[in-house]
């Protein structure tokens, strides 16, 4: 298996190291003191492909590969872990799962603005009583009407404060385990 880098992947690496040093680094010591998210930097990320990486073009995505998208957040954490978090949480937990799980109409209202980088996307999983254990939350979708009623808590929403959609992590079978 060959696994150098091709002339695309090596154009990625040094697009977003590029952005990252020019965009991201000035900024990093403020965003930390003053614990701030930076969403004014999203349309940056978007205009670069870096926040539907994985989602195909035809849904507003860079449809990018796997080894793509580790290089593009390799290279967003080496200035800024906190951002590379960020971008891999909305690509890897709210875009990914929209992609894979949701329905022709969901990727359309949803899943097209988010990796267009019009929205952010949030992930709901960590409960008080089971963390971040999915086997062990508590929180029901329950069917009523055509549609689906939540019931439950979370402790901890990635992008909670900041994003306009919500993946929210629910359990519509309990005795199903």
């Amino acid at each position: 298996m060959d696994v150098r880098e091709t002339a695309e992947q090596a154009l990625i690496r040094q697009s977003v190291r590029e952005f990252a040093e020019a965009e991201l680094r000035p900024h990093v010591r403020a965003w930390d003191e003053a614990q701030h998210f930076p969403v004014e930097i999203l349309p940056k990320l978007a205009a670069l492909g870096l926040m539907g990486m994985q989602v195909p073009e035809a849904l507003g995505g860079a449809g990018m590969s796997a080894l793509e998208y580790c290089i593009a957040i390799e290279e967003l954490a080496r200035v800024e872990p906190g951002v590379a978090l960020s971008v891999a949480a909305h690509n890897g937990l709210a875009c990914a799962h929209l992609l894979m799980f949701g329905s022709e109409a969901q990727q359309s209202r949803y899943l097209v603005p988010l990796a267009r980088g019009e929205q952010l996307g949030a992930w709901a999983l960590t409960e008080s009583t089971s963390g971040s254990d999915a086997a062990g939350m508590h929180t029901r979708a329950i069917a009523e009407g055509g549609e689906w009623r939540l019931d439950g808590a979370k402790t901890f929403t990635t992008h909670g404060r900041s994003a306009d959609v919500v993946m929210v992590m629910a359990v519509t079978d309990p005795q199903a385990g």
